[in-house]
């Protein structure tokens, strides 16, 4: 049997393909072996470098001043990012030149700046008077900005990206701009915007380990004062990242679930006729 692009495999090659992954699995489990006996003749091993993670005081820390404090700021921070999104990205859309222009520079000013700097020049500016709100403040509103910015474009490309006959359709039984914009195009948008909104979550999660740098409570501040008692640096950056992971993993997870719970697998084309549908028919009972 064949497809367009090449044959399908025969015995010899099947068999040449299985004999490949046993080897590559073989090689990656004699790497990871390697890597640990590496680690025990440097000493990374001793029990003493890895007992903090096993002692209930400084789990406790990780998890509920490290972890939760990290998850508490990248979600308020993903919430206002999206809120600034939709505003400045369909601000960027909007028909007078003078509100497109602002939106712009807003996006473009907040996109190029770094969000360390961001952060610190909040901080000294705001969050250093205001102790542990201001700079769990300084963390949430640097990335904010940051995030927000990105989203905007995110936003913006997502409803360009709905085909232009559900708009003119819209229009077509009467829908004024705002309804077509809220009833038609980002219903749509939403399933091509997914991807690119999971990814920067994703990205809001890692960007709070910057908040070390201005005292803000999180993994990383948590983190380092481990480390500086107890001398691990290795051991520490281990368990963090591994933590890391794992949220970012269950955010996947999560993300993907929603997406086939709440958005489907519907085609974009029958997404919108139902949403001109049903806004038609809101307009007809509002005129009646």
């Amino acid at each position: 049997m064949t497809t367009v692009l090449f044959d399908a495999p025969g015995p010899r090659t099947r068999a040449r393909h299985r004999l490949y992954t046993v080897v590559t699995a073989v090689a990656i489990v004699a790497a990871v072996v390697g890597f640990i006996a590496y680690l025990n003749s440097k000493g990374a091993l001793a029990y003493h470098l890895w007992e903090p993670f096993v002692t209930p005081q400084y789990v406790r820390a990780l998890l509920v001043d490290g972890l939760l404090k990290t998850l508490e700021m990248a979600f308020a921070s993903v919430l206002f990012a999206i809120v600034f999104g939709v505003v400045f990205g369909v601000g960027k859309l909007s028909d007078h030149a003078w509100l497109r222009w602002i939106c712009l520079l807003v996006v473009e000013f907040f996109r190029a700046v770094p969000v360390l700097l961001l952060m610190i020049f909040v901080f000294f500016y705001w969050g250093i008077t205001h102790d542990e709100f201001g700079r769990l403040g300084s963390v949430v509103i640097a990335l904010t900005l940051y995030n927000g910015a990105v989203l905007a474009e995110v936003f913006r490309a997502g409803i360009q990206a709905v085909q232009k006959g559900q708009a003119e359709a819209a229009y077509a039984i009467g829908l004024r701009k705002t309804q077509v914009m809220t009833s038609i195009l980002l219903p749509q948008a939403v399933k091509i915007m997914l991807p690119a909104l999971i990814s920067q979550c994703v990205v809001a999660v890692k960007d709070t380990s910057l908040g070390m740098y201005v005292a803000a409570p999180g993994l990383t501040f948590v983190g380092k004062q481990i480390y500086n008692q107890f001398h691990n640096q290795f051991q520490t950056a281990i368990v963090m990242a591994a933590l890391y992971i794992a949220v970012n993993l269950l955010l996947t997870l999560a993300a993907t679930w929603a997406q086939r719970r709440l958005v489907g697998e519907k085609k974009p084309l029958d997404v919108g006729m139902t949403a001109i549908s049903t806004a038609g028919a809101e307009t007809q009972r509002s005129t009646v």
